[in-house]
């Protein structure tokens, strides 16, 4: 069972490792889930309400971005709140690797789900040879 607010250090952490997880499946049903039915997204320019519309934007992700790989790292949080900094890399349909930096602002409901997430992404080109992140390992990365 994830955890739910209050959270403490411990918690937090284990709260960011549930949804890395989750998002590596890419299952966008899987990862809506974790998400309230009325859940506010902003992610990067695009604003999604609800699981529907979260559903539909994560299958639209990963329909373009290939092979998809997540980390993330807790950066601070308070009883009911997680930010978290987090890299992931991917290829598009000419193969051409992505590296995708960002920041996430969580906010939660009593039960634990999630009922807003503010995302803010960069996108750096990467050769294939300079990917850092093994999907087959579960290691922290130093995000740099």
């Amino acid at each position: 069972m994830t955890p739910v607010p209050p959270f403490d250090e411990d918690s937090a952490r284990r709260k960011v490792r549930a949804a890395q997880d989750a998002w590596n499946t890419r299952d966008p049903h899987r990862v809506a889930a974790a998400y309230t039915e009325d859940s506010l997204w902003r992610n990067r320019s695009e604003f999604v309400t609800g699981r529907q519309e979260i559903i539909a934007f994560l299958a639209r992700k990963w329909e373009r971005e290939h092979e998809y790989v997540l980390r993330k790292s807790l950066w601070a949080w308070t009883p009911n709140r997680i930010a978290v900094r987090f890299q992931y890399e991917w290829h598009d349909d000419e193969s051409q690797w992505w590296r995708s930096y960002g920041n996430e602002n969580w906010e939660f409901a009593e039960n634990g789900l999630m009922r807003r997430r503010e995302a803010s992404i960069n996108d750096v080109k990467i050769a294939e040879a300079d990917r850092r992140i093994d999907p087959n390992s579960t290691h922290d990365l130093p995000l740099e």
